[in-house]
C-alpha cells in the first residue's frame, strides 16, 4: 500500500500534458476542483471523468497507476460511503440495525464517493506529469500578485513544492524502517485494525527522525549553493505560455461550462 502513494511522484515524458505550462495545469487543476464541488447531477460527473480520462490518455499516464493511488484512501472513502448512507435523513430503503439507510443517503454517498476519487486522481495527474522545479516556478508566478501585500511568494512555493516531493520519498523510508522492524521480529500484517494502527505507533519516531535530519541535509545543501531566497534571483528556464496552452485553456472552460449546464 505505500507503494500506491501517487502524489508527488513524477513521470518524465515528452506528452502533450507534460509539454503544457506549469501555469496552465495548475489553474486547471484548480478550476477542476471547484467544478467538481458545485456539481450536483450525473451527467456533470460523467463530463468531469471524461476529463480525467482525456487528460490521462494525452499524458501517457498509466490506468493502472492511477487507481493504484486509490488504494491507501480507500479505507477513507468507505467510511465516507457509510456515513453518509446512514446519517443523511431522507425515505428509509434499508434497516441496518439501529441505523437506517436512507435512499438520499445513498445518493450522498455515491457523489462524495465520485467526488473524492476524481479529486485524488487529478491531483496525482499533476505531480505526475510536472516536474518539481516547473511545479515551483508555476505557483510562484501565480502568488506573484500577492507580494504587495507582504506574501513571499517564491518562499510559499518553495515549501510547497518541497513537501509534494518528500511525500514519496518518506512513503520509501517509512518502508525501509518497517522491514527492519519487521527483521526484528515486529508484527504488522497480524490481529485486527485497532492492533496494526498500534503497532505503527513506534514507526512515528524513527520516521520523524529521518524526516528532520533530511531537512537538515536540504538546508545544508541549499546554504552551500548559496541560496538567498527568491527576491532578484533569475531563472535559467523562463515560462511561456504557448500556442497548446490556449488550446487546453480553451478545451477545459468549455468542458468545464458543459459540466455545469448538463
Amino acid at each position: 500500500m505505500l507503494k500506491s502513494i501517487t502524489i508527488g511522484q513524477y513521470i518524465p515524458g515528452e506528452s502533450i500534458i507534460h509539454r503544457l505550462d506549469p501555469r496552465t495545469k495548475i489553474l486547471g487543476t484548480l478550476g477542476y476542483v471547484v467544478i467538481l464541488f458545485v456539481l450536483r447531477g450525473p451527467a456533470g460527473y460523467a463530463v468531469m471523468a471524461g476529463i480525467t480520462a482525456a487528460v490521462a490518455l494525452l499524458g501517457r499516464i498509466p490506468v493502472r497507476m492511477l487507481l493504484r493511488g486509490l488504494r491507501p484512501v480507500l479505507i477513507i472513502i468507505l467510511f465516507t460511503i457509510v456515513l453518509n448512507m446512514v446519517m443523511t435523513p431522507g425515505e428509509t430503503v434499508y434497516q441496518l440495525g439501529p441505523l437506517d439507510v436512507t435512499d438520499e443517503g445513498i445518493v450522498q454517498a455515491a457523489t462524495m464517493s465520485i467526488r473524492v476519487i476524481l479529486l485524488i486522481m487529478t491531483t496525482s495527474m499533476l505531480t505526475l506529469t510536472t516536474a518539481p522545479i516547473d511545479l515551483t516556478d508555476g505557483i510562484e508566478y501565480l502568488l506573484g500578485p500577492f507580494r504587495r501585500l507582504g506574501v513571499p511568494a517564491h518562499e510559499l512555493a518553495m515549501m510547497m513544492t518541497i513537501a509534494l516531493r518528500f511525500i514519496p520519498t518518506l512513503v520509501d523510508e517509512l518502508e525501509r524502517i518497517m522491514k527492519a522492524q519487521m527483521a526484528r521480529g515486529a508484527d504488522f500484517d497480524t490481529g485486527s485494525f485497532l492492533d496494526r494502527a498500534k503497532s505503527m505507533i513506534p514507526l512515528l519516531v524513527p520516521l520523524f527522525i529521518s524526516a528532520f535530519r533530511r531537512a537538515d541535509d536540504l538546508a545544508l545543501a541549499m546554504e552551500a549553493r548559496c541560496y538567498r531566497g527568491g527576491e532578484g534571483r533569475t531563472r535559467y528556464k523562463v515560462l511561456k505560455v504557448s500556442t497548446p496552452d490556449f488550446w487546453a485553456g480553451a478545451f477545459l472552460v468549455c468542458t468545464f461550462g458543459a459540466a455545469l449546464w448538463v
